[in-house]
């Protein structure tokens, strides 16, 4: 089984993928940085040397390749566009089935899609994908910020139509199933006047609209094992003659019921030319839909519950001490990974603490005690940083603060802390930041962890008032500790609109083990039509 990966990041989706028996044939990624990451873990390549860079193509870039420094932090989006002063690797060449073997395309996908028109050779040796027997799986997640619940929720930002992106290239290469991952607040409809517009119904529409019978799922990376709370939008698309055979297996037939209205959808928008309503089809929620999870088709993705959800003290206490013993997550993540790597297991790498200034450590510490109290004190204390204290603090809140040490802005350790003090202190930690929380030991982390100060650890002595490192970030992510991540660690200002430094990297990717789970259903798919 062969895939191609789009919108590829750091890698994680490949990293699961090529877990569950996929190999890479080609993928794609805008960012320079991500991209680095993703050649030197799954390709081998350092790019800063060139080493081994072979099949590493630049779409466009307004730099030479022999300046690949420059190439790898200039601002992608000014280098898309394919004009003439910009500089394509790709162009006018004539590709070869070795050119393309496990190669990655940096740049654009809209740019991309135009050179496949342009280029006969190279949309005719992907889509034969280099054997003739054709590719089994596109892949990818779009970036999702304008999607996203903790973004700004732009209708109209022009990455909203990155997911029609992917479908016009799924219609060149024609794959057996293509696979797409979004953020969950796709499921949210945006006002356009007095109108509703669902994203996920729209982007269903334009994989109906290219052949691909498209199943919608609602589900959790928590569920497969990793240690966030991660929900996850799926458009699992299956060409129509490929669900013509799935759909008389066995397999199927356990979930015929709930995917009728898949295959209804599709006849109305391909075959009939109607435009169908909202209402005719739902996308299956994971927790709404349990029964549907535990199927033979998509067990993958539910196997764990309750008791069973993976902590963040499971993935990152060691880390901590060294007399803390490495959990059987870790243990999980370093070996299950097994191919095409060859990067030896450093967990201590990419594992260096930032520094936090006493005011910032004094907040930390606020948020790991907020943690500790009950909902409605929690919002009274979060309201009044951001609200600069007009809000204001009751009594009783004040009384369950003092039960617990605190740090003043001094950085000095203060037990059992009078009301005054306590107000005091939060007097001087007024903050815009809204995501900001202390992680909880015994909980999967929070979905939201793309930058430094997103969280700061769950331990709770004086020591560990901090962000994460970039290592437990990827830990809760579940990348494996041989897994390097390249490029800034950080960045901001103006420069944080294009470059996707370390943190972010983590941040954005999907993580390993939800690829492992995905590429399971797309694999059960494949066998099933064998």
């Amino acid at each position: 089984m062969n895939h191609i990966e789009l919108f590829a990041g750091c890698g994680g989706l490949s990293l699961g993928l090529e877990t569950a028996g996929f190999d890479l044939l080609m993928a794609n990624e805008l960012s320079p940085m991500a991209s680095e990451t993703f050649a030197y873990n799954h390709l081998n390549a350092d790019l800063e040397s060139q080493s081994n860079a072979e099949n590493i193509y630049w779409i466009s870039s307004k730099n030479e390749r022999r300046d690949m420094h420059y190439r790898l932090r200039e601002n992608p989006n000014n280098a898309t566009g394919l004009t003439e002063d910009h500089i394509s690797d790709i162009r006018g060449r004539e590709f070869y089935k070795k050119d393309l073997d496990r190669s990655l395309m940096i740049g654009s996908i809209v740019d991309l899609n135009t050179l496949l028109d342009e280029n006969s050779t190279l949309l005719e040796v992907l889509r034969s994908g280099l054997d003739n027997k054709g590719i089994d799986l596109v892949s990818g997640g779009p970036p999702c910020q304008s999607f996203s619940l903790a973004g700004l929720r732009q209708q109209s930002n022009n990455r909203n139509q990155l997911p029609w992106e992917f479908a016009k290239f799924v219609k060149k290469i024609q794959p057996k199933i293509a696979l797409l991952e979004n953020v969950s607040g796709i499921l949210r409809a945006f006002k356009i006047g007095e109108s509703r517009y669902f994203a996920w119904f729209e982007v269903a529409k334009a994989f109906a609209k290219v052949g691909y019978i498209p199943i919608c799922l609602h589900i959790n990376a928590k569920y497969v094992g990793t240690a966030q709370n991660r929900p996850r939008f799926i458009l699992l698309a299956i060409r129509e003659d490929i669900y013509q055979k799935f759909e008389d297996s066995t397999l199927a037939k356990e979930v015929v019921t709930e995917l009728k209205p898949y295959k209804k959808f599709f006849t109305k928008i391909y075959h009939k030319k109607q435009d169908p309503k909202i209402e005719e089809i739902d996308y299956l929620d994971i927790g709404k839909n349990t029964d549907v999870f535990r199927s033979e088709l998509f067990r993958s993705l539910l196997t764990h519950e309750g008791k069973e959800l993976v902590s963040v003290k499971d993935a990152i206490d060691d880390l901590r001490s060294r007399r803390v013993k490495e959990s059987e997550y870790v243990d999980r993540i370093n070996s299950i990974y097994k191919k095409h790597h060859s990067h030896p297991v450093n967990k201590t790498k990419k594992h260096d603490p930032r520094s936090n200034n006493n005011r910032v450590k004094s907040r930390f510490r606020i948020y790991q005690v907020m943690s500790k109290l009950p909902k409605e004190q929690l919002r009274e204390i979060s309201n009044f940083l951001k609200s600069e204290g007009a809000t204001g603090v009751i009594n009783s809140t004040l009384k369950n603060l003092s039960k617990y040490w605190l740090l003043d802005t001094k950085g000095e350790k203060i037990d059992y802390p009078s009301r005054k003090k306590i107000l005091e202190i939060l007097s001087q930690l007024y903050t815009k930041k809204q995501t900001q929380k202390a992680l909880i030991a015994n909980y999967p982390a929070p979905a939201a962890l793309s930058i430094p100060d997103d969280a700061c650890h769950y331990h709770e002595s004086v020591t560990e008032q901090r962000t994460l490192t970039v290592r437990e970030m990827s830990r809760i992510q579940s990348f494996p500790d041989w897994y390097e991540i390249k490029s800034k660690v950080t960045t901001g200002g103006q420069m944080r609109k294009f470059e996707v430094p370390q943190y972010t990297q983590i941040g954005n990717a999907v993580p390993p083990l939800l690829g492992v789970a995905l590429g399971e259903v797309c694999k059960k798919i494949l066998y099933a039509i064998s």
